[in-house]
C-alpha cells in the first residue's frame, strides 16, 4: 500500500476546559501540548473562555441560531484530526459550562464531534484528581460518536503538583502523561494515515448520514 513519504503533522486541538484564570487544568493542557508538539503534532492550543455562548435554550437556537462562539470551536474542532480536553470536575461530575459547550457544538450539521479522537485529562486538588469527572465526560462525547481513548489522565492534589516551569512535580506521573500522549497520538496517526483502517460506527440517533444501517459496526 503506498503512502505519503511526507506526510503532514497530525493536528491536534488541545482544550483546557476551565473558565478560571491560573487553572490547573489549563497547565496541565498546555503541558499535553508541549508534549504533543514535541512528538511532532501541530497543536491548536486553547482555553474554553475563548468560546463564550449562553446557556442552551432551544427558543434562543430558533430565534438567533447557534451562537458565534460555539460556531467558532466548532471550526478549531474541525480543523483538527483529534482532540484533548482538561476538564475540572465538579461535584463528581462534568462542569455545567464543559456540557453546556458541548450541547451547543452538537447543534450543528454535521455534528463535529462524530468520528473524532479524544484523549480526556483532568486535574483537581482531590485525592482522585477529577477521575469521576471524566467518567462523566464520556458519556456525551461517546454518544455523538467520538472515540474517547480508555486511558483517561487524571493529577490529583494538583494545587501541588506543578513544577515553576510547568512539568509535573511527580517524575512517574510525567513519565506517565508522556506516554499516554505518545500511545494516544499513535492511534490517531494510524487511523488518519492508513486507509485500510476505514471504520463505521453509527450511534448517534440524531445523525441521519446513513440512514440504511441500523446497528453499530467497526471494520
Amino acid at each position: 500500500m503506498a503512502t505519503d513519504a511526507h506526510p503532514s503533522p497530525l493536528r491536534v486541538l488541545v482544550l483546557g476546559a476551565s473558565l478560571r484564570s491560573g487553572s490547573t487544568n489549563s497547565r496541565l493542557a498546555a503541558l499535553a501540548g508541549r508534549m504533543m508538539g514535541e512528538a511532532g503534532a501541530d497543536v491548536d492550543l486553547a482555553a474554553l473562555r475563548e468560546f463564550e455562548m449562553p446557556l442552551y435554550d432551544g427558543d434562543l437556537e430558533i430565534a438567533n441560531g447557534v451562537p458565534d462562539g460555539a460556531l467558532a470551536l466548532r471550526d478549531r474542532l474541525e480543523r483538527c484530526d483529534a482532540f484533548v480536553l482538561s476538564s475540572p470536575e465538579y461535584n463528581a461530575s462534568v462542569p455545567g459550562v464543559v456540557k453546556n459547550a458541548i450541547d451547543w457544538v452538537s447543534r450543528v450539521r454535521p455534528q463535529p464531534f462524530k468520528t473524532k479522537h479524544a484523549l480526556l485529562l483532568s486535574a483537581s486538588p482531590s485525592l482522585v484528581g477529577g477521575n469521576r469527572g471524566l467518567w462523566a465526560l464520556r458519556v456525551p462525547l461517546e454518544h455523538l460518536g467520538t472515540r474517547v481513548y480508555p486511558d483517561m489522565f487524571s493529577l490529583a492534589a494538583a494545587h501541588k503538583g506543578f513544577t515553576d516551569d510547568g512539568q509535573l512535580a511527580d517524575s512517574a506521573l510525567h513519565q506517565r502523561l508522556r506516554e499516554t500522549v505518545s500511545a494516544f497520538l499513535s492511534l490517531v496517526e494510524a487511523d488518519a494515515r492508513y486507509v485500510c483502517l476505514q471504520r463505521r460506527w453509527y450511534e448517534f440517533l440524531g445523525d441521519s448520514t446513513e440512514a440504511s444501517v441500523t446497528q453499530r459496526a467497526e471494520d
